[in-house]
């Protein structure tokens, strides 16, 4: 007999333990992933049936504004896979490798891209056959080898002169796994932060939601009682984020900031073969596809009806003119009927043709009712007139200089470098674009019955002082407040994140277990 005959027991029992506890939590992980309801979550960034259903592929905001620190450039910045939660493993969250994801810049004010930046990514797995860790220790570097998983991408920039790359095999920062796994994760962005020839900075990772908002608005305007504002819905998700900070002069017509400083900024998502119009329409096509499309924030929630939502999505901007009934949606909204049906409030009277001027020509004194010269391309000196058309389009007037103290209202504030004129990251859209329905844009005063919007007035977090300027990701998992926290679901004990993470930890146990008692025979 060895002097270790008195330790197999307890070590059985060790394994043993490993094996139940891992089997019992992976069968509930399973059984809730397989049997829990679809999640219904009601939010700006599933604005639309069929790309719902598609996290990877759906734009959830984007942004343009001058940056605060370098006002010779434009940050832009745009994201996908809404309400990420920080701890859903064990595999997080990744760009999709079989799409294509574009910023797109019309500097003419044809509706049409001029510029098209396109990210493309690949993933790159050390271990695929033995391994199901996302990390297997502490990760300090993007190479470092206990980073198992990684993400590289490919920048190019398409202009008429034709297609250029600008990064090759970049590093995509990681999903912020948790402080264990990742100890000094500003040290990971930081190495996907890229400079570009010429000028210009590009990020790619995962971010904070910048968005805010209580989107219990959609709960028929919090359900007639304004007493029930103030939760920020997004608090504690991350999203997919890429950036660029790109010379004002590689985004204006010609070159000439002077003469031309609109652009107008929007981005897509493309597929392969895929489409959102009628998937009863099989076609065998095997090209690219637009599955997703964001220009100014709440236009395809709240404007465009359910019906054509999925077709919104599919469509370039030069093409929105076209479609009448969407038009129509703009001239007469919805959401103030609303408004009226549920709080009284009288909704302006149609036509809305300053919601036209905000979401499809830009605002300048010829342009309508909004007696001021601030971003549409109209103002571009050297844009051909006749060919500007309306196209919905996030505009930025790139000579407006940033504002020392950003006001959260915007242009309705006086702050002209504010939403509608472009968008920064602090900027309140929601109670904007509350005041912009509700005709304050064209009055020049706040709808005093709605001045506090949804009571969500800032990010949970605050922004950083540089590029790509999107907060760090969240780590604590959302659902921490028990049932009557933020993730509370209607008698279901686990979101399918949480479900997701539970197998893995029962996965993990029973890899473990089972090492160990194989290790176990083996010795014996």
């Amino acid at each position: 007999m060895t002097s270790t005959s008195a330790r197999p027991p307890r070590r059985r029992l060790l394994d043993q333990s490993l094996l139940v506890l891992g089997a019992g939590a992976l069968t509930t992980g399973l059984v809730v992933l397989t049997l829990a309801p679809g999640t219904s979550v009601a939010s700006s960034h599933r604005e639309a049936p069929l790309i719902a259903g598609d996290p990877r592929a759906d734009n959830t905001d984007v942004y343009a504004f001058t940056s605060p620190d370098r006002d010779d450039t434009v940050t832009l910045a745009a994201n996908w896979i809404p309400f990420e939660e920080p701890n859903g493993g064990p595999n997080f969250y990744a760009f999709a490798d079989d799409a294509k994801y574009h910023i797109k810049i019309d500097n003419t004010g044809d509706g049409k891209a001029d510029i098209t930046y396109t990210w493309r990514f690949r993933n790159l797995i050390r271990d695929a056959a033995n391994q199901f860790l996302y990390n297997t220790g502490p990760v300090t570097s993007f190479n470092d080898p206990d980073l198992n998983f990684r993400q590289v991408y490919d920048l190019t920039v398409t202009t008429s002169h034709g297609t250029k790359t600008l990064l090759r095999g970049a590093p995509t920062a990681p999903s912020r796994v948790g402080n264990a796994s990742m100890p000094d994760y500003p040290r990971l962005r930081d190495e996907a932060v890229r400079g570009l020839k010429h000028g210009g900075k590009a990020f790619a990772g995962q971010a904070e939601d910048p968005f805010f908002a209580d989107l219990r608005v959609f709960d028929l305007l919090y359900g007639g009682d304004l007493s029930e504002r103030g939760q920020d819905t997004l608090a504690g998700y991350n999203v997919n984020s890429v950036a660029l900070q790109i010379p004002k002069k590689a985004l204006a017509l010609k070159g000439d900031t002077t003469r031309n400083p609109v652009v107008g900024v929007w981005s897509t998502t493309e597929r392969q073969g895929a489409t959102v119009t009628d998937s009863r329409k099989k076609k065998n096509n095997t090209g690219w596809r637009q599955v997703s499309r964001l220009g100014n924030p709440l236009v395809n929630e709240v404007v465009v009806p359910l019906k054509y939502k999925d077709a919104f999505n599919s469509i370039s901007p030069d093409q929105d003119r076209t479609v009448q009934p969407v038009v129509d949606k703009v001239l007469d909204p919805i959401l103030p009927k609303v408004i009226e049906k549920v709080y009284g409030i009288p909704a302006p009277k149609p036509p809305r043709n300053d919601l036209v001027e905000i979401y499809l020509t830009g605002i300048c004194k010829a342009c309508g009712p909004i007696k001021a010269d601030l971003n549409s391309h109209r103002l571009n000196k050297d844009a051909a007139v006749g060919e500007i058309v309306p196209a919905e389009e996030l505009r930025l007037n790139m000579a407006v200089p940033p504002t020392a103290e950003p006001q959260r209202l915007g242009v309705l504030a006086g702050d002209l470098a504010g939403f509608p004129n472009g968008r920064r990251l602090a900027d309140d859209v929601l109670d904007i674009s509350l005041q912009a329905v509700e005709g304050a844009a064209q009055t020049g005063e706040l709808v005093e019955a709605l001045a506090d919007g949804d009571q969500v007035d800032t990010n949970e977090v605050p922004f950083e002082d540089r590029f790509p300027y999107l907060a760090q990701p969240h780590t604590q998992n959302v659902n921490r407040g028990g049932d009557d926290g933020p993730g509370g679901d209607d008698g279901w004990p686990f979101k399918d994140a949480h479900a997701s993470s539970m197998a893995g930890f029962g996965a993990l146990m029973l890899t473990t277990g089972g090492y160990r008692l194989r290790r176990r025979k083996a010795g014996a």
